[in-house]
């Protein structure tokens, strides 16, 4: 009974930790953004990569790389719902299946991050610019990574 109670405990802590490091990866790069960014100005401390990527902060009312603008109510609601259903679901992943809640912890933490700039700020704050692709954060590479290693998964298993 005891190792049960052990196991259960880690794979909460797994996901749980991957999600919580996500989460304060996500928000202290927005906050070192909002501290030291102008708005919609670019910036790139490496002149060669300017071409290429750099940092410019934007808002976003819509969903991950921009889409969907000015439905942040519908993109909060769908995070919650996001959140409550990875916390239920986890009950239901194979003990030997840590690759799983990892992906999973990814997603919880990208979509966490994001809610909570939609509810402190009412849209969600953005900054890296790789100038082919509309400008995204850390949460929205969390969530995409962890969807395309959920769907690697579950292609994997059949």
């Amino acid at each position: 009974m005891r190792e049960g109670r052990l196991a259960a405990g880690y794979r909460w802590a797994l996901l749980l930790g991957v999600a919580f490091l996500i989460f304060l990866v996500d928000q202290g790069s927005k906050y070192l953004v909002l501290r030291n960014l102008a708005y919609g100005e670019p910036w790139n401390p490496i002149t060669s990569l300017k071409r290429l990527v750099s940092l410019t902060w934007v808002t976003n009312t819509g969903a991950a790389f921009g889409l969907l603008p000015d439905h942040g109510t519908l993109f909060a609601v769908v995070a919650i719902i996001v959140v409550i259903a990875i916390l239920l679901y986890e009950r239901h992943i194979p003990t030997d299946e840590p690759w799983l809640r990892i992906a999973l912890g990814m997603q919880l933490g990208g979509a966490a991050g994001n809610l909570v700039d939609r509810l402190h700020y009412g849209h969600v704050i953005d900054f890296i610019d790789f100038k082919v692709w509309p400008i995204f954060n850390l949460a929205d590479s969390a969530i995409v990574v962890g969807v395309c290693a959920l769907a690697f998964y579950f292609w994997r298993s059949g």
